[in-house]
C-alpha cells in the first residue's frame, strides 16, 4: 500500500486514495487507514513544495514495489500517455546502511533513470534485497517523463514492520 502526500503549492492535481486490487475500496476519510493486513493502499498528502509518500504492505520487497509504482503513477499522470513507447528494462543497484536509506536510495536510481534515459518503470521483475543493497530487474518504457521529482529527500523518512505489516515514508522535493 502507498499513498502520496501532495503539499499544496505542488502543481500535482489531488486525487483520492487508491486501494490496490480493488479501487472501488478507495476513500478520501482517514478512517480508510490504515489498511487491513496483507492489503496495498496509497494516498496523496498535501504540504509545500513535497510530496510525501507513505507505504503499507505485508512485505518490505512489497514496499520498494509498490514505492516504484508510486513513482510510475506520478510520472505519468504528467505525460501525454506511453503508448508507443519503446519498451525497455533496467537493472537496478543501490546500496545504504538501513532499510528507510535503501528505501530514499531505490527512488534516487529510478528518478535518475527517469530524468536521464526517460524511463517509465512499469513493473518489477525481479528484486532482491540483502541486508544493505537492493538489485532489481524493472521493466519499462521510455518516453518523455517530465523531470518533476528534484530529489527524494532524508526528511522524515521512516520504514518499519508495525504488527505483522511494512510501513514507509518518503519525501520527493518538486
Amino acid at each position: 500500500m502507498f499513498r502520496f502526500t501532495r503539499r499544496r503549492s505542488c502543481s500535482v492535481k489531488k486525487r483520492p486514495p487508491y486501494r490496490a486490487g480493488n479501487p472501488s475500496k478507495a476513500s478520501s476519510t482517514p478512517a480508510a487507514y490504515p489498511a487491513t493486513m496483507g492489503e496495498t493502499v496509497y494516498r496523496w498528502v498535501d504540504h509545500t513544495a513535497e510530496l510525501e509518500l507513505h507505504v503499507d504492505a505485508p512485505t518490505e520487497e512489497e514496499v520498494f514495489t509498490e514505492a516504484m509504482g508510486a513513482l510510475r503513477e506520478l510520472l505519468v499522470e504528467h505525460m501525454d500517455g506511453t503508448s508507443g513507447a519503446e519498451p525497455t528494462r533496467h537493472e537496478v543497484h543501490a546500496s545504504a546502511p538501513d532499510r528507510r536509506t535503501l528505501l530514499a536510495e531505490w527512488l534516487s536510481e529510478l528518478v535518475y533513470l527517469a530524468e536521464s534515459d526517460g524511463f517509465v518503470p512499469e513493473r518489477v521483475d525481479s528484486l532482491r534485497l540483502s541486508a544493505d543493497s537492493v538489485d532489481a530487474r524493472v521493466s519499462g518504457v521510455r518516453a518523455s517523463p517530465p523531470n518533476l521529482v528534484k530529489a527524494v529527500t532524508y526528511h522524515r523518512l521512516e520504514m518499519a514492520a508495525i504488527e505483522g505489516s511494512w510501513h514507509a515514508t518518503v519525501v520527493l522535493d518538486v
